[in-house]
């Protein structure tokens, strides 16, 4: 924090009135900076969360890779072909997706579950997803926005309210576990 020059000692000795004058500018500058302090800390807001926000585009239609996310069976491909929970075997538990708002989701071997929240046919899908391996009752939500290009598909991807410090971890495993074995499959 900067010093203001009021604060700064003179060359001279001050007198009485500066010397009072400067201290109660420096105890005015700490209540301000511990009532800014106090106040981010009563409101709750966050100035540290993580989101993921992803751009990429599908050779399909909004309506193929609407029902590549939501149709179980569909899904359980693009599950085989990401290379996930690799030694385990996905087709023991295989994806169970309710393509119905409020229907209940679990993929990848019951390691990831949720519901959907709002689902806007061919063109968006919200979801309370978590991984199971989060504190119970954790749930952050994914929003899939699916943009007609022509032949092609533009997905908007946004996940927010995850876990602090899952960031990378997460953003990684959607490009290596959701988009790029949908590429494939979409193909």
């Amino acid at each position: 924090m900067d010093t203001p020059s009021s604060l700064l000692v003179p060359a001279t000795s001050p007198n009485r009135r500066q010397w009072i004058t400067g201290a109660a500018i420096a105890i005015g500058a700490l209540t301000l900076g511990a009532r800014d302090s106090r106040a981010s800390a009563i409101n709750g807001l966050s100035h540290s969360a993580e989101c993921i926000h992803q751009e990429t585009v599908f050779k399909a239609s909004p309506r193929r890779l609407y029902g590549a996310l939501l149709d179980a069976k569909q899904f359980q491909q693009v599950e085989l072909l990401s290379g996930a929970m690799k030694g385990k075997d996905l087709n023991a538990k295989p994806a169970r997706i309710n393509p119905e708002p409020g229907g209940a989701f679990s993929i990848f071997g019951d390691y990831i579950i949720g519901w959907q929240l709002e689902l806007v046919p061919n063109q968006r899908i919200v979801q309370a997803w978590r991984e199971t391996s989060w504190d119970p009752g954790i749930y952050s939500v994914v929003r899939f926005q699916l943009d007609p290009q022509g032949s092609r598909t533009k997905l908007v991807f946004d996940h927010t309210g995850f876990p602090s410090g899952s960031g990378e971890h997460l953003a990684i495993g959607w490009k290596a576990h959701y988009w790029e074995p949908l590429e494939k499959f979409l193909s």
